[in-house]
């Protein structure tokens, strides 16, 4: 029975019901020593006799207190009182992110933010052997101070060493916590009864959804399943039943994000992807390295590149090296006219000898590689050298003094920039490929077994 207001539990006072799960109801209550809003959440009545459900909100209790972190809810007391058991938090004035998303996509300001500020919460959390178990956008509130990230009433302790976790496709074994499918075409309900799996089905890992112990990989992919969800507007995975969505969990790969959300970066596409791998070995291993990787993507922004590893090879020059040369002088008097034709200013001709990379011969004569092109903002050189009988595209920024090779590129040939200079068109072994450049994600995207160069307008044709 929920409790009415004016319902004193200690020193708190209650003032309304705020919302009711499977773990418990929560209310705004006041604590008359400190004159401070809080929030108190108990277990319903009925269920305040049931030992596993007393020993999961212990649990809870356990574990929010040794959380002290600016994206987790704060966690100020527990008490007991007439048989009621509470918790007593702090009240945080905002909305649920699952509210928000009810109006649609968020920016990619506000996702790579709220995401950098929720992947530090779980950093914090699993460094301490904590798995949430029950990410999801209902637990997370946005506030003004921030996003926090909430209720820990699934949460225990992590497994001992990443390694250690079942896969995906592990067998059940007599202690694990079996799914139940009570009607595979009614509304999903929280899957947080006695008996079965722990957590929202929607954004659980293929592990938990096969009975397999979770790790703090499983918090990743569901952490990947909210970033998708935040990015998109809609889920990652759907469904017309239960079923549905699990196969879909267990079997399908989402749309890419960039295909849904065209001002989504690239490399966006590949931090949701790694999250959501299938086998908990293809994620991010950390919440830590995956704050990292988010805190890169919303560094470089809207910068039409960035410095990709570089291929550390001896300097030796090569005959050919003049054909570079020439190119570029080219490819800079043809950016000379073009900033004359805007400014009307005359100005000097600026010509420059670049060398081809160590060890590497430039390809430009003949029908092998094509000729080095300038990307549209003026900023990058791609061309296509030759190392050890094979071609590879490279990348060199005009402001620096090393070419950069860009991975997975063997057999390139005939190099195009996108309109934007974040990415590459070019052909290699029979097929049309592109790669960005922030971030190196390599799209193949048809076959072309005689490309002999290609352009690319500013509708993405």
């Amino acid at each position: 029975m929920s409790l009415s207001a004016g319902t004193k539990l200690g020193p708190y006072e209650i003032q309304s019901l705020l919302g009711a799960g499977g773990m418990g109801e929560v209310y705004r209550a006041n604590d008359t020593r400190l004159d401070r809003r809080v929030a108190i959440k108990v277990l319903p009545s009925h269920l305040s006799s049931d030992p596993d459900r007393i020993q999961r909100f212990e649990r809870e209790a356990r574990t929010i207190s040794s959380l002290n972190h600016p994206h987790i809810c704060t966690l100020y007391d527990v008490g007991t009182q007439s048989s009621v058991t509470f918790l007593v938090m702090e009240f945080l004035e905002g909305v649920t992110l699952a509210h928000r998303l009810m109006r649609g996509a968020l920016s990619i300001k506000e996702v790579l933010q709220i995401a950098r500020e929720i992947a530090d919460a779980l950093s914090k959390a699993h460094h301490l052997g904590i798995v949430h178990r029950d990410l999801k956008p209902g637990n997370i509130m946005l506030t003004k101070s921030g996003a926090k990230l909430m209720d820990f009433g699934l949460a225990k302790p992590a497994a001992p060493a990443l390694g250690t976790s079942a896969s995906a496709g592990g067998a059940l074994t007599p202690e694990t916590p079996t799914l139940s499918l009570p009607s595979l075409t009614s509304p999903a309900p929280p899957l947080t009864q006695k008996g079965h799996v722990l957590g929202t089905f929607q954004y659980m890992s293929p592990e938990q959804l096969q009975g397999c112990e979770a790790d703090a990989r499983s918090d990743i992919f569901a952490f990947g399943a909210v970033l998708y969800e935040m990015t998109t507007g809609r889920r990652a995975f759907e469904g017309k039943s239960q079923l549905s969505v699990i196969t879909a969990i267990l079997e399908k790969e989402p749309e890419p994000v960039s295909s849904l959300q065209k001002a989504s970066p690239l490399a966006l596409d590949h931090v949701i992807a790694t999250c959501l791998a299938k086998n908990p070995d293809d994620r991010w291993q950390t919440a830590h390295d995956l704050k990292l990787q988010l805190e890169w993507v919303q560094a470089v922004g809207s910068q039409s590149g960035v410095s990709l590893p570089i291929v550390k090879q001896k300097r030796r020059m090569t005959a050919l090296a003049w054909g570079l040369a020439a190119a570029l002088a080219i490819g800079f008097a043809l950016a000379t006219v073009a900033y004359l034709r805007v400014s009307g200013k005359p100005t000097n001709t600026l010509v420059a000898f670049i060398p081809p990379p160590e060890r590497t011969t430039f390809e430009f004569l003949g029908d092998t590689a094509g000729p080095p092109v300038i990307s549209p903002d003026g900023h990058f050189l791609a061309f296509v050298g030759r190392t050890e009988d094979r071609n590879q595209l490279w990348l060199r920024a005009l402001d620096s003094e090393n070419a950069q090779a860009l991975g997975n590129t063997e057999g390139a040939m005939f190099p195009f920039w996108s309109p934007d200079s974040r990415s590459i068109g070019f052909f290699a072994n029979g097929k049309l490929k592109r790669i960005d450049i922030n971030g190196g994600v390599l799209t193949s995207l048809c076959d072309a077994p005689l490309g002999r160069g290609g352009t690319w307008n500013k509708d993405g044709a």
